[in-house]
């Protein structure tokens, strides 16, 4: 018994040791802004000094691998593919996750509980929690939980890409075509870098175009309807 009390006051010791101990630090920008890169290259740093590190991902993302981290440029980095973040230790491994120091997070503005599994990495687990994603989607409004961690994390870098009109930094991303669901994956064909003047510039062309469309398609599901009267 005294055995078994002492084992449950070092653990608990060691979990109050480790409270607050973490850190969060968030990578956002838009689409080909070198997020996943940046994120690659500190998880890369941590490892060259020891520390045991892992990568996760939303298992919606699959448009270069399935299990990995891949950039734009096909620089890739073994990953867990997961539809949610808090399942992580089970899937993981209870044990194997105590070991850990450093858990990168990729496409963030997936994962619906990505406020809460940063709380308890970082305040709980005493661990460092490395986020990149989108901060906006293709109309500029908040993305996801992104924007939901900045007031818990220890650092922000906001990135930016070059526009592909003009070359100036891009702060935004234009979704090239006329699909207005939120969750739109993909890459350059779908989406590109521009700064302000040319993501106005685009909407502006964009929405007649289509509402265009829209009326399009109603009428030939009008003339289908008929057909079928």
């Amino acid at each position: 018994m005294a055995t078994l009390d002492s084992d449950i006051s070092r653990d608990v010791i060691s979990h109050q040791e480790h409270r607050g101990s973490g850190a969060i630090h968030v990578i956002m920008g838009p689409m080909f802004s070198g997020k996943s890169t940046s994120l690659l290259r500190r998880i890369k740093s941590e490892i060259s000094i020891g520390k045991s590190v892992a990568m996760v991902k939303s298992s919606k993302d699959t448009r270069y691998a399935k299990d990995s981290v891949v950039t734009h440029d096909g620089i890739g980095f073994p990953c867990w593919a997961l539809p949610d973040l808090m399942s992580f230790p089970d899937i993981f491994g209870h044990d194997a996750y105590a070991k850990l120091d450093v858990i990168g997070i990729d496409e963030a503005q997936f994962f619906g509980d990505l406020y809460e599994f940063c709380c308890k990495v970082a305040d709980d687990d005493g661990k460092t929690v490395i986020v990149a994603g989108l901060d906006g989607d293709y109309l500029r409004r908040s993305f996801g939980a992104v924007l939901d961690i900045i007031p818990i994390a220890d650092s922000v870098t906001k990135l930016n890409a070059r526009c592909e009109v003009c070359g100036q930094k891009a702060f935004f991303t234009l979704r090239k075509t006329c699909d207005t669901k939120t969750e739109l994956i993909g890459g350059a064909d779908v989406y590109m870098p521009v700064c302000r003047k040319h993501y106005v510039n685009n909407q502006a062309l964009i929405k007649p175009s289509k509402e265009v469309l829209d009326s399009d398609k109603a009428r030939r599901e009008s003339c289908w309807r008929q057909l079928l009267l």
